[in-house]
């Protein structure tokens, strides 16, 4: 069996080769890619009756990825959502073996006419005003565990970063002006960095953070005095997400994380006027389709451009005719 009929072949490649020398994707990507191999291959192998190490390419059929779905779905209890993320992986895997090894253009074709399912897209969570606020009050300040949450809540709903985001801010990221505001420096997904302006409550709340650390160390920190990770951000705001959610009940209906809470950021953006174009780059989002959703998502935008148009909405100005206005050339003059 020549080498580059193996799955295992093609699958080093991918995710060793390809992946990280020639796209350079974030390690999060890798193991996202990793762990769908991680349960394909073995339920390929199983429905097979093979050794995963035996697999063929040939092996793995449309009817197999198939069953794998279905399997996602039905077994593990997958939503669609990660059902169309795992089969976006295959597609992946397919077209860089296709486009790698001629013999299997037409094995990779035969894969990636494997459709996608379609979902309903959800609403995007968001806080509003009183339940952020609330939030923000949860952390006891009197002690350092308490002042350390608070900043990093803060942090969070000024900045709009993901928890990955700010887990791997360092000291250094950090830019102070004379006015006491400031800015920090944030890598988002696809190494993209981008800046972000902060209040100058949130640079005083950092500032005892990096007190006599050196400017190289992490941002925040977890209670072992090591670089707090994504998990431990999520922990820490779901756990003062359940203490206010006792004073602002309407919480208690939300599964409050920290993309929620850069959601709330982007809606509570939008609310003040700021342009899509420029929530879109405060978010770090590749395209403007992506920021659009909170503009469909916010109710309270809604009702506002609804009474705009309310026929008996009392008296309206009138606004003038473009026939009744001065003349354009007598407009100029007046400029």
């Amino acid at each position: 069996m020549p080498d580059n009929a193996a799955v295992g072949f093609w699958v080093r490649r991918f995710l060793s080769d390809h992946l990280i020398h020639e796209r350079g994707v974030s390690r999060n990507t890798q193991q996202s890619y990793r762990d769908t191999f991680c349960l394909f291959l073995p339920f390929a192998a199983v429905r097979l009756k093979t050794a995963v190490d035996k697999l063929l390419i040939d092996d793995l059929s449309p009817s197999i990825v198939s069953e794998f779905l279905a399997h996602l779905e039905q077994t593990r209890s997958c939503s669609v959502a990660t059902r169309n993320q795992r089969l976006a992986t295959l597609h992946a895997f397919a077209r860089f073996t296709g486009e790698s090894s001629p013999e299997h253009v037409d094995w990779c074709a035969q894969i990636r006419r494997v459709p996608f399912k379609r979902t309903w897209t959800n609403p995007v969570p968001y806080m509003e005003k009183d339940e952020i606020d609330e939030l923000l009050r949860a952390p006891d300040r009197t002690n350092e565990r308490g002042q350390r949450d608070f900043a990093l809540l803060l942090f969070l709903y000024n900045s709009g970063a993901r928890a990955t985001e700010a887990a791997r801010i360092s000291i250094e990221d950090l830019t102070w002006d004379a006015t006491g505001t400031g800015s920090v420096k944030i890598c988002g997904k696809g190494r993209k960095v981008r800046f972000c302006p902060l209040w100058k409550k949130t640079m005083t709340e950092l500032r005892p953070l990096i007190r006599g650390r050196d400017a190289s160390n992490p941002l925040f920190l977890n209670r072992y005095g090591d670089s707090i990770t994504r998990f431990g951000i999520h922990t820490l705001v779901a756990r003062h997400a359940e203490c206010a959610a006792i004073k602002v009940p309407s919480l208690k209906a939300k599964r409050v994380s920290p993309h929620t809470i850069r959601h709330t950021t982007a809606t509570h953006l939008l609310r003040a006027g700021v342009d899509l174009n420029t929530i879109r780059a405060w978010l770090g989002h590749v395209s403007l389709d992506t920021t659009n959703i909170y503009a469909e998502t916010d109710l309270a935008m809604k009702a506002k451009a609804l009474a705009a148009c309310d026929p008996g909405g009392g008296n309206r100005k009138i606004k003038k005719r473009w026939l009744d206005a001065p003349s354009v050339m007598e407009f100029l003059r007046k400029l």
